[in-house]
């Protein structure tokens, strides 16, 4: 399968036409349903494997943000071999309390997971949190970036987004 071939699977599985409110607040008149295609356990899978050369050497904790990452980044710790942290928008007030479920991330250099980036605000939060409990976080990996500034605002904060596909990528795969 081609990168053109995936983004238009992706396109294809979870492009939506209609009016969408988006966590940055934003309105959107078409929209990437991230669970359609996080369901797919093949279509999952590709990305993963597509995402696995993306992960910078020497990271030793890959950490997806709920709720959506979480999907992505078990399927992409099993390309690559290394552990996962689910990193809670805020500590459950029960159980364990934590807000980083899962490997350890404290000293350690951790790669920051998202599915769909738009304004970049909830890996700015995350990362904050992240960096609080002792992690050292420089960047952050996305299925899709939507291209709407989530890239210059985690660049203000120190963190670099690497993103598998654009949305232009894919619309473009789906328009050919």
């Amino acid at each position: 399968m081609t990168n053109s071939d995936l983004a238009r699977r992706i396109h294809a599985t979870s492009h939506l036409t209609g009016q969408f409110t988006l966590r940055s607040g934003r309105t959107a008149t078409d929209y990437f349903d991230k669970y359609r295609f996080e369901a797919d356990p093949v279509l999952l899978d590709e990305i993963a494997r597509r995402m696995a050369p993306l992960v910078s050497s020497g990271t030793q904790v890959l950490a997806g943000l709920e709720m959506g990452g979480i999907p992505v980044v078990t399927a992409l710790a099993r390309h690559t071999g290394l552990p996962c942290a689910f990193v809670r928008k805020q500590a459950k007030p029960y159980g364990t309390c934590r807000l980083a479920e899962g490997a350890e991330v404290a000293g350690r250099k951790v790669l920051v997971i998202e599915d769909v980036v738009t304004s970049g605000g909830q890996i700015v939060l995350s990362t904050a949190d992240l960096r609080n409990l002792g992690a050292q976080v420089d960047e952050a990996l996305c299925v899709i970036d939507r291209g709407q500034g989530g890239a210059e605002a985690l660049k203000a904060e120190g963190i670099s987004l690497l993103s598998l596909l654009s949305a232009e990528e894919l619309r473009a795969a789906a328009a050919s």
